[in-house]
């Protein structure tokens, strides 16, 4: 047997580092409206332990924005006055150029049905392939953020498209009841002055009347004053302490994060070869079944090292399916499902033995069974981290909302049956204090309790050519959602969020992480511009609002510990907790008795099929 697999809860040595501690970043950002000021280059030598050296050093860059103004305003931008595409029509007919329009008699309008739309009528006859579009060209009084509402009709969903001076800002689906409703886009930023805004429905017909132009108030009531007291009441000291620092910092700066393909951190190296810094933390995927299942014990030794670095460790599970023949996380490639495995006895916190008797009498599934050797598995990876101290953003069921993944495939009561038999039976039974739960679940329809997740996340993926920007939209969104108590985070996205628009937007992030593989690199494993062009990846990594680990190291009063001595003849320096079961110690049993030990052909990348709705 190979010993690496002997997952136990007392054999991990600590790691000597310095407590979470200090305050937030200090940044030029004094007030709500912040002008651009200029700054000249300067130089400095980076205090990094790397073997490599950055291309260039750059200088820190103030967050800057033009300053808002805001106004109130109701301005209405009727279609039928607005440019249209060839084949659009007004409804009801216009009359032409220099002839008078038909008188209404008092007969006449009684015979009419009462009118629907403003002004003279509304554009319809949209093509079903997307091609045709209304413009508008509006003029914005002043430099704020507006609520753009769209009074349109249809009779069946058709998905529309929102472009600003010919970049896409968002998308929407109508109603299709057949009744002209006003559909709003919070929080739009335009300058004062002429501004083109053009819609275009992509999959059939619609009857579009107007745009109207209002000031925006909802993103200035976001708050920033969530709680630091985790949903854990026994938690660790140091997860107490990095959650109360991700807490302060909440507001005035984002956080930096990079996944990491393997232990040997090459995407953070370039990060840092690229910019000059290196990200705060470092997120990666870790494995519990299949060809990856070995790469787990890498994965964990790597977090324990970055830790030790003064890094934060961020975790999410790449969960394969408990099945014998086909584990992967995709839906469509496994023959596991979830609603099988579900019971209504409750097995979080059982033994194996006394959940082994469960399954021989039949009263629980082979899948339910699975699913308790998987969770345990990954506890005793998880126990090998608490051992030494280290707390753990921890993000398992990720995208929960969707049906790519099995654990969000066959609904949401089954997702949160899940979500609650992990939490229970990872927090309650092995008693792991060191995780911060990070819920990643993508909507309304899969909020878990909230007494279950610390932190509420979106996986955010646009196409090459989408200017990431702030992403505004998606944070006002979560926050509805889960309420101020709790920190918003993008636990993936395709590229970094432009800081002085997330600032200027009030969407700041708690932390972030870039996806590895394309969004990263090319072919040669050199850095790519193909969805975060370098000026952008540069001028994030040194900006003011963004904290690197040079700055958060600073801030916690890291100091680089000693060389850990040589422990292979002492007795371990942590033990069980008093009154802690033997029988959880089993992971080291789930892991040789474990049915689903198969060869798995997931892809290497592990990159999402299905992104968060843009």
């Amino acid at each position: 047997m190979d010993l690496r697999k002997i997952i136990s809860l007392a054999l991990a040595m600590t790691v000597p580092v310095a407590g979470i501690s200090g305050c937030a970043k200090k940044k030029s950002k004094t007030d709500d409206d912040v002008s651009i000021v200029e700054v000249e280059p300067t130089t400095g030598e980076t205090t990094e332990p790397v073997t490599t050296s950055p291309a260039e050093n750059y200088p820190d860059y103030p967050i800057s924005y033009p300053t808002i103004e805001k106004k109130d305003t109701g301005d209405l931008y009727e279609a039928e006055d607005a440019k249209l595409s060839e084949g659009l029509a007004v409804e009801p007919p216009q009359p032409a150029e220099g002839e008078e329009p038909e008188e209404d008699t008092e007969e006449k309008q009684e015979e009419e049905e009462p009118k629907e739309y403003s002004g003279k009528g509304y554009v319809t006859g949209f093509k079903p392939d997307g091609s045709t579009s209304v413009v508008f060209k509006v003029n914005a009084p002043t430099i704020q953020h507006y609520d753009l509402s769209f009074c349109i009709a249809s009779d069946k969903e058709v998905e529309c498209q929102v472009s600003l001076n010919g970049s896409e800002i968002s998308r929407f689906k109508t109603k299709r009841d057949g009744d002209f409703t006003l559909i709003t886009l919070y929080g739009v930023f335009l300058t004062n002055g002429g501004s083109e805004i053009e819609i275009r429905p992509e999959n059939g017909n619609v009857k579009l009347d107007y745009l109207k132009l209002s000031n925006n108030t909802t993103l200035s009531q976001l708050s920033y004053d969530a709680k630091d007291q985790l949903v854990n009441a026994n938690a660790a000291e140091n997860t107490k302490k990095l959650m109360t620092f991700l807490t302060e910092n909440y507001g005035e700066t984002v956080i930096t994060g990079q996944y990491a393909s393997s232990e040997e951190n090459k995407e953070l190296d370039l990060i840092y070869q690229t910019t000059g810094k290196y990200p705060v933390i470092r997120f990666s995927a870790i494995h519990n079944s299949g060809s990856s299942f070995d790469d787990a014990y890498k994965d964990i030794d790597a977090c324990a090292d970055w830790y030790r670095k003064g890094g934060i460790v961020g975790l999410m599970w790449y969960w394969e399916a408990p099945d014998k023949k086909k584990p992967s996380v995709y839906a469509k490639e496994t023959d596991f499902s979830l609603s099988d495995a579900m019971t209504d006895i409750d097995i979080a916190k059982k033994s194996q033995e006394e959940i082994r008797g469960l399954f021989s009498e039949g009263k629980i599934s082979e899948q339910c069974y699975g699913l308790i050797l998987d969770i345990d598995n990954m506890a005793g990876h998880l126990t090998s981290l608490r051992n030494k101290g280290i707390p753990v953003l921890w993000r398992p069921l990720h995208e929960g909302s969707g049906d790519w993944f099995w654990w969000g495939a066959d609904g949401t009561d089954a997702y949160k049956w899940l979500w609650k038999l992990v939490y229970t039976r990872m927090t309650e039974y092995f008693e792991l204090d060191n995780l911060i739960w990070v819920w990643n679940g993508q909507s309304a329809d899969s909020m878990v309790d909230a007494k279950t997740f610390d932190i509420a996340s979106l996986d955010i993926y646009l196409s090459p050519e989408k200017y990431f920007g702030s992403r505004y939209e998606q944070f006002a969104a979560m926050q509805k959602i889960v309420g101020k108590d709790k920190l918003i985070a993008l636990s993936e996205c395709s590229s970094v969020p432009d800081i002085d628009i997330t600032f200027r937007d009030n969407a700041v992030w708690s932390f972030f992480g870039t996806w590895y593989g394309k969004y990263l690199t090319d072919e040669k494993g050199e850095y790519s511009e193909k969805y975060c062009p370098k000026e952008t990846l540069i001028r994030t990594y040194n900006s003011d609002g963004a904290l690197t680990l040079d700055e958060y190291r600073e801030l916690t009063g890291w100091v680089e510990p000693e060389a850990p001595a040589d422990h292979s003849t002492q007795a371990p320096t942590e033990t069980e907790p008093a009154g802690t079961e033997t029988t959880k110690a089993e992971p080291t049993e789930a892991a040789t008795e474990k049915p689903t030990e198969t060869t798995s052909e997931a892809a290497a990348e592990a990159e999402p099929t299905k992104a968060a709705q843009e």
